[in-house]
């Protein structure tokens, strides 16, 4: 998907490159302030439907597509998982530019992945050999601005490498579950 902008952006005008550098800063000499939890609370509204409580945002609705058997009123959590990555390199090469002086007219990001479904939530084909999941992410990203290509390059593989989101990606990560039933509260 693409946007068509005639004036572009300039991605400088919105970003205190001060405070940019300050957090820098700050980061680098006590690494521990970079270590945080985030949280996120999944509540069932109906069917496939699922509204998600964020901090103190309004909540935001994930659904499935009809074939998949949702109301269609809302991206998928993969494409939300999509959005995320596309969404958290964007930062990163908004920032990195930011930082090294760079303005920057146009930034697109378009993402693509490989899935297998076929295990339907559990109850289909359970084959144990299966990689279930995004398999492979295929991530286009188009820059444009005040410097040449190579800068742009390096600015766009350092927020690929320094992203947190790809990183969940790239990394095996831990999930740690626990269920609390009805008997039990």
């Amino acid at each position: 998907m693409s946007i068509d902008t005639d004036k572009g952006i300039d991605t400088t005008k919105n970003i205190d490159v001060d405070r940019l550098n300050e957090l820098s800063e700050k980061n680098k000499a006590d690494p521990e302030i970079g270590h945080k939890k985030i949280s996120v609370k999944s509540v069932t509204e109906s069917g496939f439907r699922n509204l998600n409580f964020a901090r103190d945002h309004k909540p935001f609705l994930i659904s499935e597509p009809h074939p998949l058997l949702g109301d269609d009123q809302a991206p998928n959590p993969t494409e939300y998982a999509l959005g995320a990555l596309g969404s958290c390199i964007n930062v990163g090469i908004q920032a990195i530019a930011s930082h090294r002086g760079v303005t920057l007219t146009k930034i697109e990001i378009e993402l693509e992945g490989d899935i297998d479904i076929s295990a339907v939530w559990g109850v289909g084909d359970l084959d144990p050999e299966k990689e279930l999941g995004i398999t492979t992410v295929r991530a286009n990203i188009s820059l444009d601005g005040d410097a040449d290509d190579a800068t742009l390059q390096k600015i766009s593989d350092d927020a690929v490498k320094w992203s947190p989101v790809a990183n969940t990606f790239i990394r095996p990560v831990a999930l740690e579950t626990s269920t609390t039933t009805g008997s039990s509260s």
